[in-house]
């Protein structure tokens, strides 16, 4: 039987990764030692711009969405 892999699995798989990877720099890099992965070495090491990179997701989220709302109250007034 043959899985279809379509954009909606893809969505959900890379929400999970952010997920993954954003718990692990912002909450458990603290408690945890490094890995060995230079990748999450260096976001478990930095102090600021680990946070920037996970909030940017939420506030480019509600910025496109406010932009959206008003521009359909200006489309329909």
């Amino acid at each position: 039987m043959a899985v279809i892999f379509n954009s909606g699995h893809a969505i959900i798989a890379f929400s999970a990764l952010f997920f993954v990877l954003a718990s692990y720099a912002i909450f458990f890099s603290a408690l945890l030692p490094l890995t060995g992965v230079s990748f999450l070495d260096a976001l478990a090491n930095d102090t600021h711009y680990k946070y920037f990179a996970v909030l940017i997701i939420p506030t480019g989220a509600y910025f496109v969405i406010a932009n959206w709302v008003g521009w359909q109250y200006y489309r329909n007034s």
